[in-house]
């Protein structure tokens, strides 16, 4: 079993992000992406994954789904499927998630966004996986929703992660396949 990581988690932001007009909105979670997204964030070493919404109805949502896994028979039923779970954290803004992460760290929490487009101030895989193998400050990676998050978030992280990129300008992958190929790249064995 991978051990956690001291300085990397995952935000899934479900606001403020984009529709396909470039409206700001917030959208739904899916059951798919907090299941996949917790496994592969616990795969590969990962302590915290925050799901970000301020719908206090989806936040109850995540709240059913983790906890019908954390406790009675669907803990019982799927021991794996309990430990991913357990590093969600359900919180209705990004700071608050920050907040959260911050706790137990001395150096501040450094925010790294990603998104399909390529930006000129971003920084490759190679210099950020530095930067956690050197145990620098804790980092969190944000991930949108929708149509990917507004240019608010991007002037406000900390750092912008270069996109992926696949074979041809065809760019448009789930956000869970995004988080799985963003951990391997960041956290995987080489």
């Amino acid at each position: 079993m991978a051990q956690p990581s001291a300085n990397l988690a995952i935000a899934l932001l479900h606001h403020p992000v984009y529709n396909k007009r470039r409206e700001l909105v917030t959208t739904a979670l899916t059951n798919l992406d907090l299941h996949d997204i917790a496994r592969s964030s616990r795969t590969f070493g990962l302590s915290r994954f925050y799901i970000v919404t301020p719908s206090l109805e989806q936040r109850r949502l995540a709240e059913r789904i983790t906890g019908h896994w954390q406790e009675g028979w669907g803990a019982t039923y799927n021991p794996d499927r309990r430990e991913a779970l357990s590093i969600v954290r359900i919180c209705a803004t990004l700071q608050q998630a920050v907040a959260e992460y911050q706790t137990g760290f001395n150096a501040p929490v450094r925010t790294v966004i990603t998104g399909a487009a390529q930006r000129s101030n971003s920084i490759d895989w190679t210099s950020l996986r530095q930067r956690l193998d050197e145990q620098q400050n804790p980092h969190l990676l944000l991930l949108g929703t929708g149509w990917g998050l507004t240019e608010e978030c991007f002037q406000a992280a900390d750092f912008i992660l270069e996109p992926i990129s696949g074979a041809g300008s065809y760019n448009h992958l789930s956000v869970r396949s995004a988080a799985a190929i963003l951990l391997d790249r960041l956290m995987g064995s080489r």
